[in-house]
């Protein structure tokens, strides 16, 4: 390169360094997660036209579910339904790239040239960078191995009276999960359903009473206000005896009915359950990345859905904000998608800014000179014999 060129080159160079502030990325947000939380973010950006790649794995929470309901304007849909139609809805921005994979990883890149980091996520062998992350990764609840439960998730037995508890109002009904958690069970059905039988499967221990009066120091009283009965028996398997999904009337019931067959040897029939089962992050990307955890999930401010980590937001059930429904899980995306877009505004105008405000032709000479040391001298021998 001749010397002229070279000292131009430093030069440009130099210019760029004391720019520049926004990387160069092929995306500017990548969204993990196709469920309500990542469609709802997405929709967000591409109503800003912000340009998005949106990675769905193919697995949500709320997948065995036969409906979504307290959903206003889509009581009642079926959840696949609901992706297909927010999906066609949000492809006509022509903003959002979708990436039907899992992703393998994502890596925090450093771009030293402009001082800033931008994400790299490895997806079937495929990298993809955006200077921002949205993680809709959700939770995957762990059934125990009770033969017969899984096949039942979400089809009678469920884990929230909002989604599912009107569909099986005013029918026998009972409560699957650890002693400790049935008083809170039973305050959040008692005006659903008021025949109740808590099957707490050999975790009615000193200890576990001890535990629960602790919160509930009246609980037997609680429990019996009600009218529930607890059944300490071992569970050997739920049996599935009537489909609702098959019978049901025009108010909205749905008629499951199950056999629970107990150690004893005995049997009860309930026509649906509401579930304490523990979950866990879906995704181990939060995990890799070092993120903040609070409990199980992902630590994040619901001021303005951030993480622990820059540039990093966290939506839907993985955040640690309390709730797991979709319309949260909508606001959550939307309110992510608010904060990227603002928060990618300011640095855009804060590059803007100082493009017009450049030190002199001298000062970038005399910066360069001491970028380079004693090294300069040798240059200008260079451009002396040229």
């Amino acid at each position: 390169m001749a010397p002229k060129s070279l000292l131009y080159t430093l030069f440009s160079s130099l210019t760029v360094a004391l720019a520049a502030s926004v990387p160069q990325t092929e995306y500017e947000v990548m969204i993990i997660g196709g469920g309500p939380s990542g469609l709802s973010a997405a929709s967000g950006l591409s109503r800003v036209r912000r340009k998005n790649v949106l990675f769905d794995s193919g697995e949500y929470r709320n997948a065995a579910t036969r409906n979504m309901h307290d959903v206003i304007g889509n009581d009642g849909a079926v959840p696949s339904d609901f992706r297909a139609l927010a999906r066609s809805q949000i492809t006509k921005y022509n903003q959002t790239t979708w990436v039907n994979e899992n992703v393998d990883s994502v890596l925090v890149v450093t771009d030293e040239e402009r001082n800033t980091t931008y994400f790299s996520a490895s997806v079937a062998g495929e990298s993809y960078t955006a200077r921002k992350l949205i993680l809709g990764t959700g939770m995957k609840d762990i059934l125990p191995e009770t033969p017969g439960l899984e096949e039942a998730w979400g089809k009678g037995v469920y884990w929230c009276p909002w989604c599912d508890g009107w569909e099986h109002r005013d029918q026998p009904f009972g409560i699957l999960g650890s002693l400790i958690d049935v008083v809170g069970s039973v305050l959040e059905v008692y005006t659903l359903n008021t025949d109740i039988i808590a099957f707490v499967n050999g975790t009615q221990t000193p200890e576990a009473e001890a535990a629960l009066a602790e919160k509930y120091p009246n609980w037997k009283k609680q429990l019996e206000a009600y009218n529930v009965a607890l059944n300490n028996e071992t569970i050997e398997s739920i049996e599935r005896l009537q489909d609702g999904e098959d019978v049901h009337d025009d108010q909205g019931r749905q008629f499951d009915i199950f056999r629970v067959n107990l150690a004893d040897g005995s049997s009860v029939i309930r026509n649906a359950f509401i579930t304490n089962f523990p979950s866990e992050q879906r995704s181990s990307i939060p995990k890799d990345l070092g993120l903040k955890m609070r409990g199980d999930k992902i630590d994040t401010n619901i001021n303005g859905m951030r993480t622990s980590m820059a540039g990093v937001f966290a939506v839907g059930d993985a955040n640690s904000d309390g709730s797991t429904n979709v319309p949260h899980a909508m606001f959550s995306g939307k309110r992510a998608a608010v904060f990227v877009h603002v928060e990618m505004a300011r640095e855009e105008s804060q590059a803007a800014v100082s493009k017009r405000t450049l030190p002199s032709r001298r000062a970038m000479e005399k910066e360069t000179e001491r970028r380079m040391g004693s090294d300069l001298e040798k240059l200008w021998e260079r451009v002396r014999r040229a």
